[in-house]
């Protein structure tokens, strides 16, 4: 069973779960610059080689898909990242840990590390799989988590690659602002793609307790 201390979902209108939990983000604009990345374009260019095509379209937007379907676009899209939070299309700023899985936001509570840190060990302290543990129970699973490492790309904790693929799914590391471009790209093609994104800055979210049920 997942922890509600590790992952608390947003829902498919990034309104908060009530039964779940209650916090106040902050929705004023952000304004970042456009993400481009040989890396990201690489790896998008792999995904469509699979035989997925789609039509040109331009969006007003820090991350800007000019391969992306002109109809609607899937429910979690980015479209800017600062050291406020990343900024989703809706204006909704998240300023922690997050995850997008299945069309969906969850809050991330994950250890506050020092991801600069030159000792490996210490980078990733406190870290493990019970982090990851929703992709051990969603379905379908999806093909590929793009774990964004903040303002820098960071190596992995040593067990994340293992882990994942005794699961099925592919690891892809970046810094937070490729992953999110890279995420949108995917996401819009209809991928099976995840993201698990750390801030440009250390967060942590405020700990709530959940409501008793009603009788």
């Amino acid at each position: 069973m997942v922890s509600r201390q590790v992952l608390r979902s947003l829902g498919h209108s990034h309104a908060l779960h009530r039964t779940a939990y209650s916090s106040v983000l902050s929705t004023s604009r952000l304004v970042g610059p456009k993400c481009t990345s040989t890396t990201t374009t690489r790896l998008c260019q792999a995904f469509r080689a699979q035989g997925l095509h789609t039509t040109s379209a331009v969006r007003d937007s820090s991350f800007t898909n000019l391969l992306a379907d002109d109809g609607n676009p899937p429910p979690v899209q980015v479209s800017s990242i600062s050291d406020a939070g990343i900024q989703l299309a809706d204006g909704l700023i998240l300023p922690g840990a997050c995850m997008f899985l299945e069309g969906k936001v969850f809050l991330w509570d994950v250890p506050k590390t020092d991801l600069k840190s030159r000792i490996t060990e210490e980078r990733w302290k406190g870290w493990s799989g019970d982090l990851f543990q929703i992709l051990e129970v969603v379905t379908p699973k999806p093909e590929m988590l793009l774990l964004g490492t903040g303002k820098t790309l960071v190596p992995p904790p040593a067990f994340l690659r293992t882990y994942l693929s005794g699961l099925g799914i592919q690891l892809e590391i970046m810094d937070t602002r490729n992953a999110c471009s890279t995420y949108n790209l995917l996401s819009e093609e209809g991928r099976r793609v995840a993201a698990a994104l750390l801030p440009f800055s250390p967060y942590s979210w405020p700990k709530t307790t959940p409501p008793s049920p009603r009788s």
